[in-house]
């Protein structure tokens, strides 16, 4: 994790998504700190910095609460669903809660155990072309929308390991986790769920989050796919200042 921003300003933490590491929030988490907010940019488990750490969603948890602290914990996809955990066992560190294409699991087991099938076909898939060519295909996906990747993001991306991002798939995949949906009542604190507008499942997801919890809010991000934070990032940036500014 990195932290930067004046110490003791009100805190934000930061979960990057599958494939990607602490460094793709970090523009976002710039303009916080410029804002007077002290960021921390984390890499979740078998990601990045954290590529040798082995952790499930609840071990994900208790790490990124013990080194966050009481902040505003802000999470896409995989982050989104790390951060929903976090504020489900840590509440009294949750501040705030922002989610971006987070899905809190699937109720069936037949569908999760689908899931979980997929997640195994993504890891043969991984363990069988490579790093490389896997990053070159996991971004193509419809469900990005087409963004076009940099060259310094993927660069990026491949500072990740096969047997990193396996591991995250097979200990925190979505097939993987429980459902929290029956707990989401729970959460007190403000939660603004979003999603790219373009992104209907989890355009769907959001609306249904923000009108489960107590204090909840959806955003849809107009233009933006399921990595709405690197779509429109401007969009999210105000999206989360309304959040912080909500008593």
């Amino acid at each position: 994790a990195e932290v930067a921003g004046p110490d003791g300003g009100p805190r934000l933490v930061f979960l990057h998504g599958f494939t990607q590491t602490r460094r793709s929030w970090k523009p976002i988490a710039e303009h916080f700190v410029a804002a007077g907010h002290e960021c921390l940019v984390v890499d979740m488990p078998g990601h990045g910095d954290s590529g040798h750490v082995r952790a499930d969603l609840r071990r994900a948890a208790d790490m990124i609460a013990t080194i966050g602290g009481p902040a505003t914990y802000i999470g896409y996809s995989l982050g989104g669903r790390a951060a929903l955990h976090v504020a489900l066992l840590y509440p009294h560190v949750t501040e705030r809660l922002g989610v971006i294409g987070a899905n809190p699991g699937i109720d069936s087991e037949d569908e999760r155990a689908r899931r979980r099938e997929g997640d195994d076909q993504l890891i043969a898939r991984m363990e069988e072309v490579g790093l490389e060519a896997f990053l070159a295909e996991w971004v193509a996906l419809p469900l990005f929308g087409g963004r076009p990747v940099g060259p310094l993001e993927m660069q990026d991306r491949l500072t990740n390991t096969v047997e990193g991002l396996a591991s995250s798939l097979r200990l925190a995949g979505t097939g993987a986790q429980g459902s929290l949906w029956p707990r989401l009542r729970e959460l007190n604190m403000p939660v603004t769920a979003m999603a790219g507008a373009l992104d209907t499942k989890f355009a769907a997801i959001a609306q249904q989050i923000a009108d489960t919890v107590p204090r909840g809010e959806c955003v849809l991000v107009p233009g933006a796919a399921h990595a709405a934070h690197l779509d429109r990032p401007a969009e999210v940036i105000q999206a989360i200042e309304a959040l912080l500014g909500r008593p």
